[in-house]
């Protein structure tokens, strides 16, 4: 990066007042090129903004921010990511800093620690929060997190599709979002309730809110 030029920031987030905020915060040292307010449409700037660091919340509408990094990643895009977010379980850090994350920092901390994490992202350094640092090194310690965090059990379109039940679209709504028909939605349906022990589609919605893949 020309040392010159000044960092260019995408911000991920939907909620209006938070994206209102750190854009206050960013603009003294970083270029805002973008807020978005989706995972998806996160994968979509990443590919035409081409930023130098993305600022994401994990849990956005239609793609959370975790499952956009994952596409990310495999898609060849390997612009640092730091998340910031208001999910403080180790398993949502485990499970950010597993799929390629460069940093971790909670909505609560200090603004200037979100700083200090874009900058370590910048220089190619991951930033984890003090207050998780400890652990999340304990848990990795631990082994293979699927146990511990049943979203791990899940294959990325499994852990979209859940998403997208537990926004309320039916199944052939999902079809056409993902391009695939709802036979097979209905089948990763079923393929994910045998998996995690579930029943009926309250069950299904519970837990991708418990574990961070919708908001309320």
């Amino acid at each position: 990066m020309n040392p010159t030029r000044r960092p260019r920031v995408l911000l991920c987030d939907d909620h209006l007042l938070v994206a209102e905020a750190l854009k206050s915060l960013l603009a003294p040292e970083f270029d805002l090129v973008g807020v978005v307010e989706d995972g998806r449409a996160m994968i979509e700037a990443a590919g035409t903004l081409r930023p130098d660091v993305i600022v994401a919340d994990v849990s956005m509408p239609h793609l959370n921010g975790i499952d956009a990094l994952v596409r990310l990643r495999q898609g060849g895009d390997h612009t640092p990511v730091v998340f910031l977010t208001m999910h403080r379980d180790v398993a949502f850090a485990r499970r950010a800093l597993e799929a390629g994350a460069s940093g971790f920092v909670l909505k609560h901390s200090a603004p200037a620690e979100l700083l200090t994490a874009i900058r370590a992202a910048l220089d190619g350094q991951i930033y984890l929060t003090p207050q998780l640092a400890g652990e999340v090194l304990d848990s990795m310690k631990q082994g293979p997190g699927k146990a511990a965090d049943p979203v791990v059990s899940l294959t990325p379109r499994q852990r979209e599709i859940v998403q997208l039940v537990a926004e309320g679209r039916s199944a052939k709504e999902i079809a056409a979002t993902l391009s695939i028909s709802t036979r097979t939605v209905e089948f990763h349906k079923y393929q994910m309730m045998e998996t995690l022990g579930l029943h009926t589609n309250s069950e299904l919605i519970h837990f991708a809110i418990k574990h961070g893949l919708v908001e309320l």
